[in-house]
């Protein structure tokens, strides 16, 4: 039996953190695990700091709390590096993925981080040339998936233009499928 694998994203609000978390699960759905994926609500507004978790895993998943020991850590706004401890709880083995346009080894630096993965991809940029606006969700999805061989890319991309083809026109999930292909080109890491 694998255990559960949990991913905790921090991003902004407005900056799809929550977004990515259900369709990573959505994804992982599809490809036959058991999931989770929620938000954790306070008193966010836009451009407030906020976390997202999801959770994947080959048998049943009955823990429902927040994730505060992941598996990889996602970091959708540099800036929060200076705010909030985004490695606690990430073990020497562990992941950790930050949308900047920084090399791996000077977010180590930064972080202090001696064991873990560290990746970095522009998913800022990515998203601008892609889809026109700065929204990294979609970008850093792909680069995770490159990062963390968590799931096939194909699953993601399927599931992307499944569930974004309901709520957006074609050319919005293009350029969201575009993004995911690029970042997961181009993300670094160490």
């Amino acid at each position: 039996m694998k255990k559960i694998t949990e991913v905790r994203w921090h991003g902004r609000g407005g900056q799809g953190a929550k977004t990515a978390a259900l369709l990573l699960a959505g994804a992982a759905l599809d490809e036959g695990k058991y999931i989770q994926g929620f938000p954790e609500y306070g008193p966010e507004r836009m451009g407030a700091p906020m976390q997202s978790f999801t959770r994947i895993s080959e048998s049943p998943i009955t823990v429902h709390s927040h994730v505060s020991s992941p598996d990889a850590v996602v970091v959708l706004d540099s800036t929060l590096l200076e705010m909030v401890n985004v490695t606690e709880g990430l073990s020497d083995e562990g992941v950790i993925l930050v949308n900047t346009s920084q090399s791996p080894q000077q977010i180590r630096e930064k972080l202090g981080l001696k064991k873990a993965k560290v990746f970095t991809v522009d998913a800022t940029s990515i998203s601008l040339e892609t889809m026109g606006r700065n929204l990294p969700n979609t970008p850093m999805l792909g680069a995770l998936i490159k990062a963390t061989s968590l799931l096939k890319v194909d699953t993601v991309i399927s599931n992307i233009e499944k569930k974004l083809g309901k709520k957006y026109n074609r050319k919005v999930v293009e350029g969201n499928i575009r993004a995911i292909k690029r970042a997961y080109e181009e993300v670094k890491g160490e």
